[in-house]
């Protein structure tokens, strides 16, 4: 029996909580065949995760899980196998983390009016190089004896109605998803359905991402709604869309444990065979 397709991780690299290696020791001892990994807009874990993953069985998926902003809201998109020295994927994601770090330096400065916290604190949680974000101000909370832990700052103070948040520049979802296809890569919409069917991205704008080279949807995860699983499969099967399955793993930065959701083998070798970036490696 093949052992389990875990396809959305992350590192400290960007927000999780385990190094590179760390995460690929964690995907070996969860007994994981496959595992990808999927930092916010970037590529700096791959080297290390490939070494660490060398000899232990473990496959590893090089990807991202790239921030798009569609309209008001914020649409993330699990991008596999593309070309990491794509000219345009550098410099796009250069500038999202970019807006990323600007806006929660703004952020911090909001809240240190109300709240022992200064830009140093957010700064020690971060990884040089990596992406930093909100998740880093609530490690920074925290740490800071102002909240219990991550879910709770969340719930509180970087709420985004607690008058703190500000949004982050971001390509649309299709600019991102022309990106991607033109670095090889293989676009996933990630978790699209987390406040049921009827804030699934409408079909017409689906259908948009699907002529431009949409190749599947993130549906078994833990924060999509039951309501909007099925209106995903409903998608999935109308324009033909591979389902995938994740964990969405962050170490100990949220509760989601390796594993917890899966993708099919079929599912995978759909997107490899699609993908002309770059190759799964294989441990």
């Amino acid at each position: 029996m093949p052992r389990p397709i875990d396809l959305h991780t992350h590192s400290s690299v960007s927000d999780g909580t385990e190094t590179p290696t760390e995460l690929v020791q964690a995907a070996v001892a969860a007994d994981l065949g496959t595992v990808a990994i999927t930092d916010h807009d970037s590529t700096a874990g791959w080297p290390e995760a490939f070494a660490a993953a060398s000899g232990t069985g473990l496959t590893v998926i090089p990807g991202m899980e790239l921030s798009t902003n569609f309209g008001p809201a914020s649409v993330h998109m699990l991008a596999y196998l593309f070309d990491p020295t794509d000219e345009t994927v550098i410099a796009e994601t250069a500038r999202i983390r970019d807006g990323r770090a600007r806006r929660a330096e703004r952020i911090v400065e909001r809240i240190a009016v109300d709240y022992d916290i200064c830009w140093a604190d957010v700064l020690a949680q971060s990884v040089d190089g990596g992406t930093l974000g909100r998740p880093h101000i609530a490690d920074a909370l925290v740490a800071k004896g102002l909240v219990s832990d991550r879910n709770a700052a969340f719930a509180s103070i970087l709420h985004w109605q607690s008058g703190y948040y500000e949004k982050y520049y971001a390509p649309s979802p299709l600019e991102g998803v022309r990106m991607i296809v033109a670095a090889g890569g293989v676009p996933v919409l990630a978790h699209p359905a987390t406040q049921g069917r009827y804030r699934v991205i409408e079909e017409r704008a689906i259908a948009e991402l699907v002529t431009a080279g949409l190749f599947g949807l993130e549906i078994h995860h833990r924060d999509n709604t039951e309501d909007g699983k099925v209106r995903l499969f409903e998608l999935a099967r109308k324009y033909n869309l591979v389902v995938t399955g994740s964990s969405d793993y962050h170490g100990e930065g949220k509760h989601n444990r390796l594993g917890e959701n899966t993708t099919e083998p079929e599912a995978l070798e759909r997107i490899i065979a699609a993908a002309k970036g770059s190759v799964p490696v294989w441990g």
